[in-house]
């Protein structure tokens, strides 16, 4: 991926807009009846040069898979830490806005607060919707924690300073943990609970897991056994 030094003015401008999305996150639980989930992820194709953003959404409780967009963008800021947002979201956003089903949480393949300055990709998202939002990471960008206890829901505090900003949790037994956060719209109480409401036998929740086949593969079913219903 392409890298650009860190003082150009595209990312101090995208820095202080960040800092803008951040005052507005709503860190309490702010939704009625969850009826639909939307997990989002992107990949890249021909060289990074192209974006392929996908969306998924399924139906609680059975996370049967109900609705889907894909959408492929130029990439329009390049590869920043701290930064992913400016580089996936607006393609992301693009799909949501294409799907049939308004969904009423997103979980996003990143981090929510769990970042540097409190506004990953999932905070990024939730505020520019207005959408309850929660963000699901394989790794973790920033903060301390105790690996927590092996079984599925079982979870530790991550900590950045005195700050309490997610929870490092095991969705499936043995299995490395992910990295929650809440990114707006959602408080970090329940932020776990309702991730783990959308994990079946995968370490991912269902709506992302789907979401990253269909934006890794052309021909990737929605669910593993059979094609593509809608």
């Amino acid at each position: 991926m392409p890298t650009i030094d860190t003082g150009d003015e595209r990312v101090a401008a995208a820095i202080a807009e960040q800092q803008e999305l951040r005052a507005r996150v709503r860190l309490h639980d702010d939704y009625s009846e969850l009826r639909f989930v939307a997990g989002v992820d992107a990949g890249f194709e021909a060289d990074g040069t192209l974006i392929r953003a996908a969306v998924v959404v399924v139906r609680l409780p059975d996370l049967a898979p109900v609705d889907y967009a894909l959408v492929r963008q130029p990439v329009i800021f390049p590869y920043v830490p701290g930064l992913l947002a400016f580089r996936e979201a607006p393609a992301i956003i693009a799909a949501i806005r294409q799907l049939r089903t308004t969904p009423d949480l997103i979980i996003c393949d990143g981090h929510g607060i769990a970042h540097p300055r409190r506004c990953g990709i999932a905070c990024h998202i939730g505020v520019l919707l207005d959408l309850p939002a929660i963000g699901c990471a394989k790794q973790r960008l920033i903060g301390r924690f105790t690996e927590p206890l092996p079984e599925r829901g079982d979870r530790s505090p991550l900590y950045d300073g005195d700050d309490l900003i997610g929870w490092v949790v095991r969705t499936r037994a043995t299995a490395r943990p992910v990295f929650i956060s809440p990114g707006h719209r959602v408080s970090l109480e329940r932020a776990p609970d309702l991730v783990l409401a959308c994990t079946t036998r995968f370490r991912l929740p269902e709506p992302t897991r789907l979401a990253h086949r269909l934006a890794s593969h052309d021909d990737a079913p929605l669910t593993s056994a059979s094609p593509p219903l809608l």
